[in-house]
């Protein structure tokens, strides 16, 4: 007997393959190993700052990486693995990018599920940005120049931070912007979404008038489902005039994207670039 259609003309086993981005992506354990031994190395930088808290939970601070120069721009990055897997530790490789053009990088580490509801998660990234905020000036950067950005999950974590008051331009890779599909398939076996979750913190649904620029960058050989999830928003984002631009990287997977950012002339770096240069001129 076929199993039902449960989204999409997807049952169960087709929306979970649809969303297995680990799966999809053969040597994918191979790139985080790779991540994390580069990121062990930016995190023993001189000038490096770790595990600093912004709340009482043990994943709740972050890891400052500054570029070394005078005050300037802030590129807070929101690590992914499904609300559920992965750390901070695994992805301060990123800044090198930023770095080569004087920006400074926070990465965030949050609580996961199914430890804390998806609604906890969006809380502990909104209090980071705030005690980053109140804390520029020891810190040695531009409160007014706070850019966010995250891949996968952090995609979507990053996405909903560009309606916050202190971000002033957000790059989400390869986000999840509807959560409905989220709530039908394995990746709902921790996370626990309820109707409000899917409702209230589905970027799709939510964004609004007043939010920060928001670039959506997706690779060209990731699941046709992380590609629709960026382009679904890009249109109804059109549709109400909304300053959200996307970008499609031809050749890069769900992980290989990631070295665009990582690049100090990658295509992710240049759209951060783009981002801070808006900010810096309004």
């Amino acid at each position: 007997m076929t199993a039902s259609a449960i989204y999409r003309g997807m049952n169960r086993a087709q929306l979970d393959a649809a969303y297995n981005n680990s799966a999809a992506v053969a040597d994918s354990a191979e790139w985080l190993k790779r991540w994390a031994e580069r990121s062990a190395q930016l995190r023993a930088m001189p000038g490096a700052r770790l595990d600093l808290p912004y709340g009482a939970a043990p994943r709740a601070s972050f890891d400052y990486l500054p570029a070394g120069g005078p005050a300037g721009p802030l590129f807070v990055f929101i690590h992914g693995g499904y609300w559920q897997r992965n750390s901070k530790e695994t992805f301060a490789f990123v800044a090198d990018g930023p770095h080569a053009h004087g920006i400074d990088v926070a990465v965030v580490g949050y609580t996961l599920a199914p430890e804390a509801r998806l609604t906890d998660i969006v809380r502990e990234i909104e209090r980071a940005l705030m005690v980053l905020a109140s804390n520029a000036g020891e810190l040695g950067f531009d409160a007014d120049r706070i850019h966010v950005g995250g891949w996968s999950a952090g995609g979507h974590l990053t996405a909903v931070a560009s309606a916050w008051s202190m971000v002033r331009g957000a790059l989400a890779i390869s986000g999840i912007h509807d959560l409905a599909p989220m709530a039908l398939c394995y990746i709902n076996d921790k996370l626990q979404l309820d109707r409000d979750e899917i409702e209230t913190l589905s970027p799709l649904r939510t964004l609004r008038a007043g939010m920060a620029p928001l670039h959506l960058a997706v690779g060209g050989d990731e699941l046709n489902e992380l590609q629709r999830q960026s382009i679904v928003l890009k249109e109804r984002a059109d549709e109400t005039g909304l300053p959200v631009t996307l970008g499609v990287v031809p050749g890069c997977h769900h992980y290989s994207i990631m070295d665009e950012l990582a690049k100090p002339d990658g295509v992710l770096t240049a759209e951060l670039l783009r981002l801070v240069a808006g900010a810096g001129a309004t």
